[in-house]
């Protein structure tokens, strides 16, 4: 048990996409690389961790929950890395679930000049080796995965599932995107819920993928491929909350059909604005907000003359804005080279939604949205890119939902 306090606090992140320092010289190949990563920061994550860790430090949450893809591409390193920034946390614990992107990914590299060198990758057992101390607080560890659950306090029962797909030994082929839990891992799950029932705890469940599609139009590799079956067991006992991460974007979903569960999935950590999640959680209800790292008042002294890490959400949303901007204006300059101006408004405008939606703040009233579906960017858009119309209708939403925040009640 973590901790014995009925009133007690976690956050969450997911998705940091560290790669260590150690394994980069700034060269031209990483910068290659930093340009092509749809809006992650790959140059300051070390820091921002850092920083994070000393904020932790300071406030004292009884965990830090990190809901996979903690490595950029599954850098051996990178996740020794992360374990050592974490290290001087004594009051908090730092538990891990793996993501897509952090076991035996072929894509594990380091940057040295104008070249990439293969890197050493995570297998399952260096998993455990460098988490140790997450695993150390295990109730219970599944043999066919790297799952585990962990009694959060003397209410709560913390479940985290393993939803990505791996081989058994070291690869040079991409990582998958779509992840699934498996036969093994989901009587194993049913153990964990059984256990919590009989022992009168309130399960959570975490993993890396999700349950619920966020998006109707983009959704696929991204739903754990046999939701059908964990929403059953999801129902049967019934777990009213899951944390996930994954698709980068910050969203909420409450039940659906006779699946009891809320869903939170929380925003990249190494992009948008540096969101995470504070959970407080009491004897009869649990609160979520999402809050976004301002990580100025724990920089360093000497990192304070850095005006990037000063500044660092304007840079973050400049890289978010300008990856998304850029990619639609090169592919339109071709078509609407003789109006450049709406080349950049269809940039702009395409930016910003992808950003509204990706940070959580994507509610509108229904004048601003049908403000924005009239203008000429946006019908230039859907008009020769049909493809996007359905996704860019989904971005925005009117109702009085918010992905900010929520209060589940037991």
């Amino acid at each position: 048990m973590i901790t014995k306090d009925l009133n007690t606090e976690f956050w969450v992140i997911s998705d940091t996409h560290l790669i260590a320092d150690s394994l980069h010289d700034e060269g031209q190949a990483f910068s290659r690389m930093q340009k092509t990563s749809q809006g992650k920061d790959l140059y300051y994550q070390e820091t921002a961790l850092s920083a994070f860790m000393r904020m932790a430090q300071r406030k004292n949450p009884a965990a830090i929950i990190v809901t996979g893809d903690l490595t950029f591409n599954g850098e051996r390193v990178s996740a020794e890395r992360f374990a050592e920034i974490f290290k001087p946390l004594k009051k908090t614990k730092v538990l891990v679930l793996p993501g897509n992107h952090d076991v035996f990914d072929g894509w594990a590299r380091e940057f040295r000049g104008k070249k990439q060198f293969y890197a050493g990758e995570i297998s399952p057992m260096f998993w455990r080796s460098i988490f140790d101390k997450s695993y150390r607080e295990a109730t219970d560890e599944d043999d066919s995965s790297l799952a585990y659950s962990v009694q959060l306090n003397p209410q709560y029962f913390l479940v985290l599932a393993d939803s990505n797909i791996y081989g058994r030994e070291e690869t040079t082929e991409a990582p998958h995107t779509h992840g699934m839990i498996g036969k093994q891992q989901l009587k194993w799950i049913e153990k964990q819920f059984r256990y919590a029932q009989e022992h009168d705890l309130r399960p959570i469940l975490f993993m890396h993928h999700n349950l619920y599609a966020h998006n109707p139009a983009v959704n696929k590799g991204y739903v754990v491929d046999d939701a059908i079956e964990l929403r059953r067991l999801c129902a049967r006992y019934n777990v009213k909350l899951a944390f996930s991460g994954h698709i980068h974007a910050q969203n909420i979903m409450g039940p659906q059909g006779t699946t009891p569960t809320t869903e939170i999935v929380t925003s990249s950590f190494c992009s948008n604005d540096q969101g995470y999640g504070v959970v407080r959680v009491h004897s009869r209800h649990i609160t979520y907000i999402r809050r976004n790292f301002d990580m100025t008042r724990y920089l360093t002294e000497k990192e304070k003359q850095d005006y990037t890490l000063v500044h660092f959400h304007k840079y973050l949303k400049n890289l978010q804005l300008g990856s998304i901007s850029a990619d639609m204006m090169q592919s339109e300059l071709n078509k609407y080279h003789d109006d450049i101006d709406l080349v950049r408004e269809m940039g702009k405008l395409f930016g910003w939604m992808n950003y509204h939606f990706f940070n959580g703040h994507n509610h509108l009233k229904v004048s601003e949205l049908n403000k924005i579906h009239s203008s000429e960017a946006y019908q230039t858009l859907i008009k020769h890119h049909p493809e996007f119309r359905l996704y860019l209708e989904t971005l925005y939403d009117t109702s009085d939902h918010t992905n900010l925040q929520v209060k589940i009640r037991y």
